[in-house]
């Protein structure tokens, strides 16, 4: 079995050199770029499964990049920044990354958060990547929801773990520390900002009356409940 593989995008050579030993001493294959436009380039022909980036580099903004990453191409990214605001943790969520790590850091900090996040993400039942319901199609190997009319709207990886969650569990109460199990990540303010991000981002690309949603629907003090009728395959 090929070992999953992780970029890094860092414009510190010690850092990228930092990650790369660890993780690759954990058994990972890792790729390591100090400007976004390698980066990029090697996206063309590489499909890493964790993308590790700095949000302040050279070349790109950081944020722009992480919200290109997670919207067009489904990447799996984890933000390593020495940003340490509670808002630029929650705007980094918000944008679609699915992790935050806070430099400077230990080594086996983020080879930890790796292995968690590649476990959440091969947990969930995998038997079909297409689910129906409601007129709508949820195809998760492409990252996008398909209308009736095959009118076709991406959605970011973030975005799906949500709706996947959701569909996996129609018509059943779900609360937001279920949801912080589920999906991983520190509970508190910053979580729950961003799954209610998510949620309403979801609820934009699924057409819903923002004042009285016919399909995810909040609980007020207990969680949300999604009550389409729900198919695989």
């Amino acid at each position: 079995m090929t070992a999953p593989l992780v970029t890094i995008l860092d414009d510190e050579p010690a850092i990228r050199t930092m990650l790369s030993d660890a993780l690759e001493e954990a058994g990972f294959r890792t790729m390591a770029f100090g400007r976004a436009t390698e980066f990029e380039a090697a996206l063309r022909t590489t499909r890493p499964d964790i993308c590790l980036v700095d949000l302040s580099l050279p070349d790109r903004d950081g944020l722009t990049l992480v919200h290109r990453l997670a919207l067009e191409q489904g990447a799996t990214v984890i933000i390593i920044s020495g940003r340490a605001e509670v808002q630029d943790k929650v705007t980094g969520l918000e944008l679609g990354a699915d992790d935050y790590i806070i430099k400077p850091f230990e080594p086996a900090e983020v080879v930890a958060r790796v292995r968690a996040r590649l476990r959440r993400d091969t947990a969930a039942p995998q038997s079909s990547d297409t689910a129906r319901f409601n007129g709508w199609t949820a195809h998760f190997h492409r990252y996008v929801l398909e209308d009736e009319s095959g009118l076709e709207t991406p959605f970011s990886h973030a975005e799906g773990e949500v709706l996947r969650l959701f569909l996996e569990r129609p018509k059943r109460l779900i609360s937001r520390q279920a949801m912080q199990e589920a999906l991983g990540g520190a509970a508190g303010d910053s979580f729950d900002r961003a799954m209610d991000v998510r949620i309403s981002r979801l609820r934009t690309k699924l057409r819903e009356d923002p004042k009285n949603p016919r399909l995810i629907k909040t609980i007020y003090g207990a969680g949300y409940i999604f009550l389409g009728d729900v198919s695989w395959g």
